[in-house]
């Protein structure tokens, strides 16, 4: 019996790590650092007190700057450039950083959207002259800008998915993502998109939603999950579009699912790995 003792310890052993490797990974991204002061304390709040394992930041947008601080102040968390060039709600605005009048609107502003859209009409990227010398160049401000500030950059993503807006566009993001050593790409084989299960407009909703889409991860794949931190605030009640004017209520919601101590239960009781877009590689 004591021969078998060590053998029943091994096998024990590698039976748990063979599983812990082999268990579903998700990253858990919340956007748009840099859009709002309440944007930033959700974003910060989701990571120390939740479950938020990556924060990408908008580096033209108006509370950059604190955003810089608040990353500083938080060493652990990952941190990608959200490549930005559109400026989409109607009482805050961001311009670019460079000299590139192809993606400005009359007033020097981003345009509101990529795509056209009815509420916004000629006031998409795409409805007008843009030119892709000019996005290289704001894109390049913006990668040079947030390395400078943030030098723990992982990756890029994109707001909008402007990166992403034509093969011209893609092709030039892979190009500068393959210059500054930033990875962008990740293909379906390394990293499926986790949307909501269901309804999920109330934060009861997000939360039940997020709990059924949990419950279908398959062991070994890695998957995204994405949204947007926000405060019920004076602040974020002011901030909205056509389209999407409970901006406050609806972010307050993701902050709420973030934060879930039912939510971190069931992740923990289903052995899900939180990870960093950082921790791909290994």
């Amino acid at each position: 019996m004591k021969k078998l003792i060590p053998f029943i310890l091994c096998h024990i052993i590698f039976a748990g790590a063979f599983a812990q490797e082999k268990a579903p990974r998700l990253i858990v991204r919340g956007d748009d650092m840099g859009y709002s002061h309440a944007g930033n304390e959700a974003l910060i709040k989701s990571y120390k007190d939740g479950f938020e394992s990556s924060i990408e930041v908008i580096v033209p947008s108006p509370w950059f700057p604190e955003a810089v601080k608040m990353l500083a102040e938080n060493p652990g968390i990952d941190v990608g450039i959200h490549l930005a060039l559109t400026s989409e709600w109607d009482n805050v605005k961001w311009r670019p950083l460079s000299d590139c009048p192809s993606l400005k609107d009359a007033d020097g502003y981003f345009y509101p959207m990529i795509n056209s859209n009815k509420n916004y009409p000629k006031r998409a990227i795409l409805e007008n002259d843009w030119k892709i010398a000019d996005v290289e160049k704001e894109f390049r401000a913006q990668i040079e800008m947030a390395i400078k500030k943030i030098p723990r950059i992982s990756h890029f993503s994109s707001h909008m998915g402007c990166a992403s807006m034509t093969p011209e566009v893609k092709a030039l993001t892979i190009k500068l993502a393959t210059e500054y050593k930033i990875p962008i790409i990740v293909t379906d084989d390394q990293l499926k998109y986790a949307p909501y299960d269901g309804d999920h407009k109330t934060p009861q909703e997000k939360v039940e939603s997020f709990i059924r889409m949990l419950g279908k991860l398959e062991a070994g794949q890695t998957y995204l999950f994405v949204d947007h931190p926000g405060l019920d605030s004076p602040e974020l009640r002011a901030i909205h579009h056509i389209g999407y004017e409970d901006v406050a209520m609806d972010r307050q919601g993701v902050t709420d699912l973030f934060t879930s101590e039912k939510v971190k239960a069931v992740i923990k009781e289903k052995g899900i790995k939180v990870i960093g877009y950082r921790d791909l590689g290994k």
